[in-house]
């Protein structure tokens, strides 16, 4: 049974930080492609960034270049989203990703079903 569990949100103040972790279990994590979406209010899940699976490319979300790495610890079987310079319009469920191919995630457009493997999703808030 495949498991995504992701951990490390919360409340934080704008300009801070927080660095998200994923878990997976039940799938060859090291031949993944892994990434972060989020999901805020009355807004459509969108992309925020992946990584493939052997770490030699990354991809983000426009809005998030310079602020977020993503990473990945293949003996760890755990993909990372460190989130700096937080803004307020950051806040959201964020939720882990995983598919063999990449651009499963990275062209994303809505489709759940599009995206083999998914967490239950963090709560990042981050207040102004």
């Amino acid at each position: 049974q495949v498991q995504l569990v992701e951990s490390g949100g919360g409340l934080v103040q704008a300009g801070g930080s927080l660095r998200l972790s994923c878990a997976a279990s039940g799938l060859p994590f090291s031949v993944y492609a892994m990434g972060w979406f989020r999901q805020a209010p009355g807004k459509e899940r969108e992309f925020v960034a992946a990584i493939d699976w052997s770490l030699s490319n990354t991809y983000y979300l426009d809005s998030v270049k310079g602020r977020f790495t993503i990473s990945r610890n293949n003996a760890k079987d755990t993909v990372y989203l460190q989130m700096d310079t937080l803004k307020p319009e950051d806040t959201a469920v964020y939720y882990c990703a995983g598919d063999r191919w990449i651009a499963a995630i990275t062209n994303f457009r809505g489709n759940i079903g599009s995206v083999s493997a998914w967490g239950q999703g963090t709560q990042v808030t981050v207040s102004s």
